[in-house]
């Protein structure tokens, strides 16, 4: 190497990373390299390539996408800039329910659409995201409310379509193609629309739980819309735009006071339990089962019991997921989710937590023995639901005037 121009070198090297992303195909890839990507989603969730999961279904096909380039990575080479966004939509719903989503996030919802080659690309791409938002998530996430009339399913799933729906909107009113923005557009309105009515009939028909399980959903999917919104710079002179910004925060004559009132409830409620569940990423046991997801806290019971009946799980890793929960709820002040989900877990065994003591440090056993989080966890489930019912009814929205 030249001393007087030790530049040479990082140039060097530059170029040749560079040089690894493009692919036979003549596609320059300006993210994650898709081989890459394969491993990450397999280190977050090993059990999407066990065969654990249905993916023969048109609308299962996301999961099958995955396995099949999983078993023929040099197929990866003759990929377009369609099929990649194709791949990093298929990873993002297959992780966005796990403990550490793929980090693809901005590709699917801006960087992709600005790409240099998007003329060429942008309406499959527009196609596949659209299809998506069918997609069969069910599998993999716990983070569900439900109708219970109509089976119907809510999840933190449908933030992540709109976030890349609304992105795939601004990328098509910039590139000109007005017939599939408006296609976007009332695909866009039809979901915010759905949970709009699920709200409505979850308060008619007196479904507290579900109700509270579908506040802290809801606040995440608008705020997903409202965050790619203000990064894409919307035009907020488009009537588009008044239409569906802050809809959890702001009164608008388009929407029922439901959607202000549910967004209240969630910082009431819900706000401190739903979070990045740092704590969880440790035990990588948790990562073994799509049934091993965490759900909408704080309603974690039948969480604990899964867990504490599992055969999948070893004394010694149910010590760890239990040492998580703690380290969870001191990390995050009235994470209660973690004590129903302790409570219920150590209920399934033989001799409680006592079972557990030998795979525990002492001071730590003993800590938490004696603390207020064990102190809690004798609450029955009955008790802490009904005291949530109880609240929520007392609780009046002070933007809408609504009750439950």
């Amino acid at each position: 190497m030249n001393r007087n121009f030790p530049f040479l070198f990082d140039i060097h090297v530059l170029c040749m990373l560079m040089a690894k992303k493009r692919l036979k195909s003549g596609t320059v890839l300006k993210g994650i390299a898709p081989n890459i990507l394969l491993k990450h989603v397999e280190s977050t969730a090993p059990f999407l390539f066990k065969g654990e999961l249905e993916s023969s279904t048109p609308k299962t096909a996301f999961i099958e996408k995955l396995r099949f380039y999983k078993k023929n990575l040099k197929l990866l080479n003759n990929i377009d800039l369609a099929e990649y966004f194709h791949i990093c939509l298929s990873a993002h719903w297959s992780t966005a329910g796990t403990f550490v989503p793929t980090d693809v996030d901005n590709q699917i919802r801006e960087s992709l659409w600005k790409d240099g080659s998007i003329q060429k690309y942008i309406e499959p791409m527009a196609r596949v995201t659209m299809d998506s938002w069918t997609w069969d998530y069910s599998q993999v996430t716990n983070r569900k409310s439900y109708n219970s009339n109509n089976g119907q399913v809510l999840s933190t799933h449908e933030g992540t379509w709109l976030s890349v729906a609304i992105g795939a909107y601004c990328a098509l009113v910039k590139n000109k193609k007005t017939e599939l923005a408006s296609e976007m557009r009332e695909l866009i309105l039809s979901e915010i629309k759905k949970e709009e009515d699920l709200l409505i009939q979850l308060r008619e028909e007196r479904d507290h739980i579900n109700f509270l399980r579908s506040a802290p959903l809801m606040a995440h999917n608008f705020g997903d819309l409202d965050r790619v919104m203000i990064q894409w710079k919307m035009d907020e002179s488009d009537p588009f735009f008044n239409e569906i910004f802050k809809l959890g925060h702001q009164l608008n004559p388009s929407y029922s006071k439901i959607l202000v009132y549910t967004g209240k409830v969630n910082k009431e409620f819900s706000s401190k339990e739903n979070h990045r569940h740092m704590s969880m990423r440790q035990p990588k046991c948790l990562r073994r089962s799509h049934k091993f997801l965490v759900p909408v806290g704080p309603f974690m019971d039948q969480w604990g019991v899964d867990l504490g009946i599992s055969n999948d799980l070893e004394l010694f890793e149910k010590a760890e997921i239990v040492s998580a929960f703690y380290e969870g709820y001191k990390r995050q002040d009235q994470a209660f989710g973690y004590i129903r989900a302790f409570s219920n877990l150590v209920d399934q065994l033989d001799g409680g937590l006592n079972s557990l003591e030998e795979f525990l440090p002492f001071d730590l056993f003993s800590e938490l023995k004696n603390s207020k989080f064990f102190e809690l966890s004798k609450i029955s489930r009955d008790e802490f639901e009904d005291d949530y019912k109880k609240r929520l009814e007392a609780f009046v929205c002070p933007e809408t005037s609504l009750s439950f």
